[in-house]
């Protein structure tokens, strides 16, 4: 199904923006992590609407009501579920769209895929709200990795048609201030600076009645080499397979990426070194990934976010109804960009896949029995 992905950590989305509930089931998580539920809601925190003046004015609580998979703040191993109720909803807003629909947005496609029959209000199971199921299975993935000694973070690497850059993330070794820099910062750049342009920028697009996007750069620490796959399972296309869930993603790659294209061999290719009797590279042109397994350098990848389609200037459109050309004025409540709330979902996308990865490749650390009561 679609809406199903996974190996042996099996992630299952429902729900539309609109609907009651949205929420996930997460099958396959190893019985004995703990989940600490006030680190998951700060986590989801980052990624809810209405929290800033940057973002979309509809607020939800996006707190998770856990139905089973946990027990005393423990994985029991039994399939994790989870839902989120939506309650600040104006489907009214969306009532038009099945007639005439938003350039940028698959109102048109889905029609044609679902025979009309699918749900237009908040653009339904097309929506970045089911974001938000994601970063609760992908919440817990990040704590379970944490068990396993990996880090995850992810910034806004670049924002805007004027390409305003934020300080890269080190691709040799964990920076730890880096790390906090990005932990204690309501806006997701290393970089003090560049978070006050980007900032401005998104202000501005919003008065413009404009949108804008970016390309956010996420990094895996203290991934172990040797797992993946060659060919259709490597570690670049279970990541990518996650990240094309997410509706605004519209390309990935990793290490140099699409860079790499320009350089020669000896630019491109990473030279090995012992460190510490560790086989290391002085370079990590690759992203810490060969041939889909990986090398035991830090995990480097992108993914680039597109502008948000929903915008309050005029478009031209057309109506399916009477086979007209339109005008469309969209109306509804939407992020002038969406990029900062996208950092957390990159930060789950490559929790869960790498979290499928390691216990695919029996790599993940066994649970401690539980004890006996005295």
């Amino acid at each position: 199904m679609s809406s199903t992905v996974g190996n042996i950590l099996k992630l299952s989305i429902f729900g539309e923006s609109h609907s009651p509930a949205i929420g996930c089931v997460l099958d396959g998580l190893p019985a004995g992590t703990p989940v600490d539920m006030r680190a998951l809601q700060a986590f989801l925190e980052r990624r809810a609407p209405g929290r800033s003046r940057i973002a979309t004015p509809r607020r939800e609580a996006d707190a998770p009501e856990i139905l089973s998979g946990l027990h005393g703040g423990v994985t029991d191993g039994a399939p994790f579920a989870a839902l989120i109720r939506n309650a600040n909803t104006r489907s009214g807003d969306y009532d038009g769209l099945r007639s005439v629909p938003r350039p940028g947005h698959a109102d048109y496609p889905a029609r044609v895929r679902f025979g009309n029959w699918h749900d237009v209000a908040g653009g339904g199971h097309f929506s970045g709200r089911l974001t938000a199921p994601l970063c609760v299975a992908g919440g817990i993935a990040l704590q379970a990795l944490e068990r396993a000694g990996v880090t995850i973070a992810a910034h806004i690497a670049s924002l805007g048609p004027a390409g305003i850059a934020d300080e890269g993330l080190s691709e040799l070794k964990l920076d730890e201030a880096q790390i906090a820099r990005l932990r204690t910062r309501p806006f997701p750049t290393i970089s003090a600076d560049a978070g006050s342009q980007m900032t401005q920028a998104i202000l501005d697009a919003r008065e413009a009645g404009d949108s804008i996007g970016g390309v956010i750069e996420c990094a895996a620490y203290g991934v172990p080499a040797g797992v993946g796959d060659p060919m259709f399972d490597g570690m670049e296309n279970r990541i990518a397979r996650l990240a094309f869930g997410v509706p605004a993603v519209k390309g990935v790659d990793f290490g140099a990426g699409f860079a790499a294209a320009y350089l020669t061999g000896s630019e491109n290719n990473d030279p090995y070194r012992f460190e510490d009797g560790v086989v290391r590279t002085e370079t990590n042109n690759a992203g810490g990934i060969l041939g889909g397994i990986t090398t035991g350098m830090p995990l480097i990848w992108q993914m680039a976010v597109k502008p948000t389609p929903s915008i309050a200037r005029a478009q031209r459109s057309v109506n399916l109804d009477t086979g007209e050309d339109a005008e469309l004025v969209v109306r509804g409540r939407h992020d002038p960009c969406i990029v900062p709330r996208a950092v957390p979902v990159a930060e789950a996308v490559c929790a869960l896949a790498l979290l499928d990865a390691l216990l695919e490749a029996g790599r993940y650390p066994a649970p401690r029995p539980r004890p006996r009561r005295a």
